[in-house]
């Protein structure tokens, strides 16, 4: 089998020291799409370097993303296909504001293996630290088609990955009522080439060949740019643009985005959490983030 469930958790921690600087944020930021429009006071903060600040979910891309989840197929116990794996759900816990520039030692590791019968999930848990303590901690969930079935642990009843019908998930329906507020986010032709030089570099985001042998017609948006847009569409519209007020970010890969598509982002604010849903808008809102919250100060 290629997944041994038992030799990936026994497996220890891998850990490297990794290095970001203003660029790497800077190139982070026009991936997801800041900087528009160009002269906006708010996109600047985003892009300039004399008015710097970090979105949180730059750490799943500081030091071009590694550990992550390309790197996550390579621990022990874990040989698979890479046209099988789909990331299929992201939780981002921050400790302190994220520096503009950093050198810091991220430990990475599988926390968890469930069987999906159809599927198998991997957990690749990766803590980041600096000389002044922790500052981020990563869980990234990886799916991986036709790698379950050995009568492992289950795991949470919800499959991470709503995309493929045949494994039996359902969309979870998003919150009752109107939204306090709705955005909607235009995703560039080109913005997966852009987005993939903060280091993913995965072939489903930009060769259509391999995108086929994976199932689909043309190469998909890369689940943490879709991630990272709809974090900065909370903190610039619920948030009072403050990047420090969030504390943790967690959702479901519900569905894939096709560049040049528009994602509809849709808010509903709570007690110091912001719950959202996200959905393709030309295609009658197909789920594409769900299960998601961001909890803030």
């Amino acid at each position: 089998m290629p997944i041994d469930a038992a030799k990936a958790l026994a497996a220890g921690p891998r850990s490297g020291e990794i290095h970001w600087d203003r660029r790497d944020v800077q190139l982070y930021h026009l991936g997801i799409g800041a900087g528009r429009p160009a002269t906006d006071p708010d996109e600047l903060r985003y892009v300039l370097e004399t008015r710097l600040h970090v979105l949180p979910s730059f750490a799943t891309v500081a030091g071009a993303g590694s550990p992550g989840v390309i790197s996550g197929l390579s621990m022990p116990g874990i040989d698979v296909d890479l046209a099988k794996v789909l990331h299929g759900g992201q939780r981002l816990e921050i400790h302190r504001p994220i520096p503009v520039a950093g050198t810091a030692t991220a430990t990475g590791r599988i926390a968890a293996v469930y069987d999906k019968g159809k599927a198998a999930v991997l957990v690749m848990r990766t803590e980041v630290a600096d000389a002044d303590g922790p500052l981020w901690t990563n869980d990234a969930q990886i799916f991986v088609r036709g790698e379950g079935g050995w009568g492992g642990d289950r795991g949470p009843s919800a499959l991470p990955h709503s995309r493929l019908r045949s494994s039996g998930g359902t969309p979870t329906e998003p919150p009752a009522g109107e939204p306090d507020r709705t955005v909607e986010l235009p995703v560039r032709e080109d913005q997966a080439l852009l987005y993939r030089l903060s280091g993913d570099y995965n072939p489903l985001h930009a060769d259509p060949e391999f995108a086929k042998l994976a199932g689909f017609d043309r190469p998909i948006l890369h689940g943490l740019c879709t991630y990272g847009m709809t974090l900065k569409a909370v903190v610039d519209t619920l948030l009072d643009g403050d990047v420090s007020r969030v504390r943790s970010y967690t959702t479901r890969f519900a569905g894939v985005v096709y560049p040049g598509e528009t994602l509809r982002v849709r808010m509903w604010r709570g007690d110091a959490r912001v719950r959202v849903a996200v959905g393709a808008a030309e295609r009658e809102d197909a789920p594409v983030l769900a299960d998601t919250i961001v909890e803030h100060s």
